[in-house]
């Protein structure tokens, strides 16, 4: 019956809402792939809070065109801790380093999904994850080594307080005692000073643009600069923000080892391509 329902052309607003709320999943699913269906988006986000780990409601969501940068976040949360819990089920990964690997994943989709958002949902997608506890300083420091500046700033800002123009300016002039108080402000842990210090510092003599990723994968020369100054940093246990950091080269020296394959594979295609031209003429 739910279902039936949810196929009626045209379907109102309050209608769509009250299967959101209280449906099931597969009233849920026959609502989503309703193109006469009028879905608000809290009854968008409902739906992924409670059905977000069903495949079939998910794929349909992640098809929509019209879904926020928070709502998109949230069913990547949700794909990871299923992911998450499908492996340790399985007994596949212990559940510590499977959850580590589904959050680094989440993490790491985070950045690309804020690099392709547009730059007004920048702050509502930080605003979300500040609500869902998932704005840590390793992730902010994801974006900054990946050169996505401006989720940078406008995660200082949003933890700060301050306006986004005045976090800009103690950025731009890291060198003064301004942007240490910016950093302290937000709440950022001490021992990750040294890393956030020297990925600004190495951004100002080479810019991370001209390494290839865009603003959504994190620059190797970058980390390795940064993992550098923090060696020589006098500052007790730092050994977790290496540890990190070390991940984060891991994860750059991969991704560039992967890029170079598929070039090499596409000149490959490119050349054979070629010589089938000039045997068929």
């Amino acid at each position: 019956m739910q279902a039936a329902v949810a196929r009626r052309a045209p379907l109102q607003c309050a209608v769509a809402a009250a299967i959101a709320e209280v449906g099931a999943a597969e009233a849920c699913l026959v609502l989503l792939e309703n193109p006469d269906a009028e879905i608000a988006l809290f009854s968008i986000d409902r739906m992924v809070e409670r059905f977000g780990h069903v495949a079939a409601i998910r794929e349909a969501l992640f098809e929509r065109t019209d879904l926020p940068a928070p709502t998109r976040h949230a069913l990547v949360s949700k794909l990871s801790a299923t992911l998450a819990d499908f492996v340790t089920a399985r007994e596949w990964l212990e559940a510590e380093r499977a959850h580590r690997i589904a959050q680094e994943a989440c993490e790491k989709a985070t950045v690309a999904l804020a690099a392709e958002s547009p730059a007004g949902e920048t702050r509502p997608l930080i605003r979300h994850l500040c609500q869902n506890g998932q704005l840590t300083a390793g992730l902010i420091l994801r974006a900054l080594l990946s050169g996505n500046v401006t989720l940078f700033e406008e995660a200082l800002a949003e933890l700060s307080g301050l306006p986004l123009a005045r976090v800009r300016g103690y950025v731009q002039d890291n060198r003064g005692a301004g942007f240490r108080a910016v950093y302290d402000k937000a709440g950022l842990p001490a021992s990750t000073w040294p890393a956030f210090r020297a990925a600004i510092e190495a951004m100002r003599e080479a810019s991370p643009y001209a390494e290839p990723g865009g603003a959504s994968r994190l620059k190797r020369r970058m980390i390795e600069r940064v993992l550098t100054g923090c060696e020589k940093a006098e500052i007790g246990e730092i050994e977790p923000l290496l540890t990190l950091l070390r991940r984060f080269a891991t994860e750059a020296a991969r991704e560039e080892a992967r890029r170079y394959c598929e070039e090499l594979v596409a000149e490959d295609a490119f050349a054979f391509a070629g010589e089938d031209d000039r045997v068929a003429a």
